[in-house]
């Protein structure tokens, strides 16, 4: 019985990770699929943004970070899981950093029902949701705008960060690696991705799972250095295998049940 576009999209994505290139003629047979179907699910994965068609298969995606609006249609279910889980580790009274990025966003409406919380952020997405539906306090940091990720950063940001303190920071990644572990797009977003680690007790990355097997432009930390990384059920078998041999504790969102 051959796989849905769904499940064929993990092995093509997981191939990708582990090899960082696919081959046609290799995953028909391994799917046991015809070669312009995989040809067309490639296509398809390419208009995603997940990877980049080439002649006789596909390579992964160039490092370059979509505008905010276009990321946050890409895996969204996924990240919606993701952001539901994360902010269960929120505690009434907590104290937290959260960075920029569509997963993060999607944390704030599951916070709503948390206790004496207190959000600190550089995100204008954050802040904008969190004044709508968080009835918590909001401490909004300042700095230089980006427009395209609809954040602020600069040394403005990374002092007024440095004056504080929090239980726990929230950050995306945008590529992890065993090698380069967590990276992202640019130097001004992980820059202030290490100030929140150095200024929370408990570091906390959100990854879907096409991030894995990749290295963005900017590197943050080695993994070792994160408390906890939280991905959906996508993520890739070996990834799994190899954080369990970590001392990174790896959580896997699962969908939630409809009532």
């Amino acid at each position: 019985m051959s796989l849905s576009y769904e499940g064929r999209k993990k092995k093509i994505l997981d191939q990708l990770a582990k090899d960082e290139k696919v081959q046609i003629p290799a995953m028909a047979e391994e799917l046991n699929v015809s070669t312009e179907t995989i040809r067309r699910d490639l296509g398809r994965l390419d208009k995603e943004g997940m990877l980049k068609k080439v002649y006789g298969g596909a390579v992964k995606q160039a490092s370059l970070e979509p505008p905010f609006e276009q990321k946050s249609l890409i895996n969204a279910a996924e990240k919606q899981e993701i952001s539901r889980l994360a902010a269960s580790l929120v505690e009434d009274g907590d104290i937290i950093m959260i960075g920029s990025g569509t997963t993060t966003v999607g944390m704030i409406p599951y916070l709503s029902t948390k206790k004496n919380v207190t959000i600190i952020s550089h995100s204008a997405a954050v802040m904008r949701l969190a004044m709508e539906q968080f009835p918590g306090r909001i401490i909004f940091i300042g700095g230089e705008l980006n427009v395209k990720k609809q954040s602020v950063n600069g040394p403005l940001a990374e002092w007024m960060l440095n004056q504080l303190k929090a239980d726990k920071a929230f950050f995306a990644a945008g590529g992890i690696s065993m090698t380069d572990g967590i990276s992202d797009y640019t130097l001004s977003e992980a820059n202030l991705s290490r100030k929140m680690m150095e200024r929370a007790g408990e570091t906390i990355v959100l990854a879907d799972h096409t991030k894995f097997g990749n290295t963005t432009f900017a590197r943050i930390c080695p993994l070792k250095n994160i408390d906890i990384l939280i991905s959906d059920r996508g993520c890739p078998e070996e990834w799994i295998q190899m954080l369990a041999s970590k001392e990174t504790t790896l959580l896997i969102a699962e969908e939630e049940e409809q009532l």
